[in-house]
């Protein structure tokens, strides 16, 4: 399950426990990826704590604090390590002083490499978790704000990810409770799929997940996975006799099925593959696992 928590403002200062600074960042260590909503709508009616639009500052803020946080980490951790050098930590201690230098360039810990068997390091540090900017849009985005929206995709260049969202838009679909009313509402409003949906596959990209699914006569079922995973793992997930009596798994993908909507179509045209427990499984797949013990 994949949990979003809403996290107070961050203010100028955060690094140094201004405004909810500690509380904000105590959310933050916690999480695993950082969504950050960027304002880029002008309305007179929502006042802006800066004054004014600018999600160029508004990034940079918040980035700048989560770079500052993690620049003091690192020189209280440099400090206790002088005072304890141990010939087994040479290479951690050598890292951390690479890590500060990059810091102090204003770099992200998310563009550092971190030697892979010190990968474990990145947990420790604000700037090293993946994020994914949301610009927060109206419904008909005005050049004004499309504006915004480039000038902070070309800051940011092809490193990093950018969402556009029409926040006030996506709080009026999330309220129909309806399921038949809400495919009207979007209907109407010429929407394919709320920008919620798109925000979760956003999010499961960064945090390197994708979804399978299984189906039976009473039961259709989505599963998260690690992207990477074998058939073999997908099995696990289901159950442990799905994996340890694992003969072979029959596969299709669910963009398959929407142009062939039936089994006896799937096979007559040949989508339907039989793959072994070392199958890459991808996001999307619609697995029926053939296992015996």
């Amino acid at each position: 399950m994949m949990e979003f928590v809403d996290i107070a403002g961050l203010v100028e200062g955060a690094s140094k426990g201004e405004g909810m600074g500690n509380q904000f960042l105590a959310h933050i260590r916690n999480a695993s990826v950082v969504l950050h909503v960027l304002r880029c709508f002008d309305d007179e009616d929502v006042v802006h704590i800066k004054g004014g639009v600018d999600p160029l500052r508004d990034r940079e803020i918040v980035d700048t604090e989560l770079l500052l946080a993690d620049m003091e980490s690192v020189q209280r951790r440099l400090e206790k390590m002088k005072k304890k050098r141990h010939a087994e930590k040479e290479k951690e201690y050598r890292c951390m002083e690479e890590i500060l230098t990059h810091l102090e360039k204003g770099e992200a810990l998310r563009s550092f490499s971190f030697p892979e068997d010190l990968v474990w390091m990145q947990r420790d540090f604000f700037s090293a978790k993946p994020v994914l900017y949301i610009c927060n849009v109206s419904e008909n985005m005005t050049d004004y704000e499309r504006a915004h929206v480039q000038d902070l995709k070309k800051q940011l260049g092809d490193t990093e990810r950018v969402l556009e969202l029409a926040g006030k838009l996506e709080a009026d679909i999330a309220a129909l409770n309806d399921a038949e009313e809400r495919s009207l509402f979007l209907k109407e409003m010429r929407i394919q799929e709320p920008g919620l949906n798109k925000l979760i596959r956003e999010a499961y990209g960064l945090l390197g997940l994708g979804t399978f699914f299984t189906a039976g006569v009473n039961e259709t079922r989505a599963w998260s996975f690690t992207q990477g995973s074998w058939a073999l793992d997908a099995a696990d997930l289901i159950h442990s006799d799905f994996k340890k009596g694992f003969i072979c798994a029959d596969v299709y993908h669910y963009e398959d099925l929407m142009e062939h909507p039936s089994e006896k179509e799937l096979k007559a045209a040949g989508k339907i593959r039989r793959e072994g427990k070392e199958y890459l499984v991808r996001d999307g797949d619609i697995i029926f696992f053939r296992w015996n013990l």
